[in-house]
């Protein structure tokens, strides 16, 4: 593991948090002078974040599959648990996309929300130090208190600052999540007293649990990361919570919490329960085809923009699932990929709808048609975004598919053909929503008199269509990083499964 004498990590973990507290104590002297302080705050706090995380990336070794930058202190020593930071491939892209898209929400969200800026502001840097330190926890139960604590400022995002059905959204959301997460909790207790008493990753990762308990900690973890990715049946929180979030908290939850889940399969369920996660993987399967097809079925009938773009989100992680535990090493650079476009190009989408949304305030398709007259340069960033999902070659969505469905054809052709389904459906219901909302005539006043898009909203795409560009023209920058620990990860899973399997021909052959 490398060292590092600058703490990387934990200042681009816990800067936000230094900007909420001095929100917290800090007043105008009018409301209108505390609301644009809050936001000037914000803003600064979290790109000075990005460009830390960026440092991350720049001393990032792309060639070696080890934790990098890792950092650790004593914590509860007397009990074996410690504060322990540190990268590898598999998370390093997840700390910078949630360090991207924090600034492009609070940006988004300058002229969207009037009411209670401050404690909005504070919400939103709060949620990012969960999100980063989430991703660079190499401690158990140090990932355990992000990955709930993400919950808190969605909630309020959602409860405070959403729309007519926020509560109920806010309460569904919040309870779904933490109710799978209990399972979690329990399982972590049992692996911490198996392994002699410690929650360090790498060294739980090491270690070899027996087939029968690896199978209860599967379902356990399976339980709450499910529900975070989500998995259909348990994904009907998904489309409310976006209905009723404001636009920047739906482009925070499809771009980042989307990815918790398919990011504790590949850090938890494939390395440390790989047993388990072969005799399981008909069912992640099942689950992933039944997405992928059911909720493009259901995205197709949609008459609010949002709950479509939702449901795309649901099918599009249905393809990450079932590319994960196809545990091939194209198969999962390809679930990589896909949550890292997904996060850029689903942020979009919902940005899209916000800017529409701020002029009309309606969300309904039917309301709108005819953009392309006069918002030419709308039209022009919702087509590159569309087209973006639909996985037109020349984008990020098409580097991510194309992995994914040659990995899974690799290992299930049947699967493979289930997600190729899923991209016709794809295209169908991303054209349909383009095609009512741009083309057509101008016919309603008020859609008349909407106005393009503001130098501040090109700005809020601009790093977007760089990176959704840049990812599909050379996606090796992308994959380069990820590739020893992605084939780390598999060779691994190989010699886990080839090892159980030469276990049990050789009690077959003593009996």
């Amino acid at each position: 593991m490398s060292q590092t004498t600058m703490p990387l990590l934990s200042l681009t973990t816990f800067l936000p948090l230094v900007g909420a507290l001095f929100l917290m104590v800090s007043r105008g002297q009018t409301e209108a002078e505390t609301a644009r302080n809050a936001r000037y705050v914000a803003l600064f706090t979290s790109l000075f974040v990005f460009l830390l995380s960026l440092l991350i990336l720049a001393n990032f070794d792309g060639s070696s599959a080890e934790f990098q930058l890792v950092e650790y202190q004593p914590w509860l020593a007397s009990v074996g648990i410690g504060y322990k930071m540190g990268v590898d491939g598999i998370s390093v892209w997840f700390v910078l996309l949630s360090t991207l898209l924090t600034p492009i929400c609070i940006l988004a969200s300058w002229n969207a929300i009037q009411t209670r800026v401050r404690e909005y502001m504070i919400a939103f840097l709060v949620l990012e130090t969960m999100m980063v330190g989430m991703f660079c926890a190499l401690d158990m139960l140090l990932f355990y208190i992000f990955f709930e604590g993400v919950l808190l400022p969605m909630f309020l995002i959602i409860g405070v600052w959403g729309g007519a059905r926020r509560i109920y959204a806010a309460f569904k959301f919040f309870l779904y999540t933490l109710l799978g997460s209990i399972l979690m909790l329990v399982a972590l207790i049992a692996m911490y007293y198996f392994a002699g008493g410690t929650t360090d990753i790498p060294t739980l990762m090491a270690t070899q649990f027996p087939e029968d308990m690896q199978k209860l900690i599967w379902l356990a973890f399976f339980a709450s990361f499910a529900v975070k990715v989500p998995m259909w049946p348990v994904h009907t929180w998904l489309p409310d919570a976006h209905v009723e979030a404001p636009t920047a908290g739906s482009v925070i939850l499809a771009g980042v919490l989307l990815k918790m889940g398919g990011y504790g399969f590949l850090r938890f369920s494939i390395p440390m329960m790989p047993l388990a996660s072969a005799d399981f993987a008909w069912i992640v399967f099942a689950l992933s085809c039944v997405a992928v097809v059911y909720t493009s079925l259901v995205a197709l009938v949609q008459e609010d923009m949002k709950k479509l773009i939702a449901y795309s989100s649901i099918a599009h992680m249905g393809f990450v699932t079932a590319a994960i535990f196809s545990v091939n090493e194209t198969a999962i650079a390809g679930s990589i990929i896909q949550m890292l476009s997904h996060g850029l190009v689903s942020g979009a989408l919902f940005l899209c709808v916000g800017v529409v949304y701020d002029r009309l305030h309606t969300r309904e398709i039917a309301r709108y048609g005819g953009l392309a007259s006069n918002m030419p340069r709308y039209a022009l960033v919702f087509m590159l975004f569309t087209m973006a999902s639909v996985g037109l070659p020349g984008t990020s969505g098409f580097v991510g598919e194309f992995l994914i469905l040659y990995g899974a054809f690799e290992h299930n052709t049947w699967v493979a053909a289930f997600l190729a389904t899923g991209m016709i459906l794809g295209a169908a219901y991303m054209l349909y929503l383009y095609r009512r909302v741009i083309f057509g005539e101008l016919t309603k006043d008020d859609v008349k008199a909407m106005m393009d898009m503001s130098p501040r909203e090109i700005a809020i795409f601009a790093p977007l269509i760089i990176l959704t560009i840049w990812m599909g023209v050379y996606p090796s920058t992308f994959i380069d990083p990820i590739e020893a620990s992605v084939i780390n990860l598999v060779q691994n899973y190989d010699a886990a499964i080839a090892a159980a399997r030469d276990s049990a021909s050789a009690l077959a052959g003593n009996q």
